[in-house]
């Protein structure tokens, strides 16, 4: 359970179960406080592979992404902030929005959490934004981010493990997400200049299968 991937090479027949209890041994007799067997690891790893959930989508490998669109969109120098939430920060909020709004083109995005305020700008925004913010406390701000943006399909709120899927893909190609953005029908993935190559070959073979 702490390792998707394993688990999914468990799931797939993948994994060398012998190479993997012998790993596992040490660990499992600290936990146990008792000598456990190579053999009885591997019988335990065997029937572990035979409960995991098969699920058809999963297994070939299909995600529900925008039939036929085969779009992605990129944007490129882009600020990432982070502020303590106040009682100002609506107010901010609103004065930033009255602020992009006649610049045609440019992207502003604003994420409440709990504590936090997270605002990704364009470039051109960002004198704006350390204006506005002026009064609060910033916590982070990375720069040179870029973003790429990928179209799903309307349903797919009801598939699980979608974000999962397409996560996973860019994992193994050790691609690192600053961020991410959900709407609806959209998953927008924040990252280093440098990785969104990388990032986008990946997403550009999901959209073509």
């Amino acid at each position: 359970m702490e390792s998707p991937f394993l688990t999914e090479g468990l799931g797939r027949g993948l994994i060398n179960l012998s190479e993997l209890a012998r790993q596992l041994q040490p660990q499992l007799e600290t936990d146990l406080w008792k000598p456990v067997g190579q053999a009885a690891v591997v019988m335990a790893l065997r029937r572990v592979a035979e409960r995991l959930p098969q699920h058809e989508a999963a297994a070939h490998g299909e995600l529900s992404l925008a039939r036929k669109t085969g779009e992605l969109t990129t944007r490129t120098d882009l600020t990432m902030y982070t502020f303590r939430y106040s009682e100002n920060t609506y107010e901010c909020h609103r004065r930033l929005l009255a602020v992009a709004a006649p610049q045609q083109g440019a992207f502003v995005s604003v994420t409440r959490g709990i504590h936090e305020v997270m605002v990704v700008c364009s470039r051109p925004l960002t004198s704006a934004i350390d204006e506005v913010f002026v009064t609060e406390r910033q916590l982070a701000r990375l720069e040179c981010l870029n973003a790429v943006t990928l179209h799903l399909d309307p349903e797919t709120f009801n598939m699980p493990g979608i974000y999962h899927g397409i996560l996973k893909k860019l994992a193994w190609d050790k691609i690192n997400l600053v961020n991410m953005i959900c709407t609806h029908t959209e998953l927008t993935i924040l990252l280093e200049q440098r990785q969104t190559g990388a990032a986008i070959a990946v997403l550009s073979r999901l959209v073509a299968q």
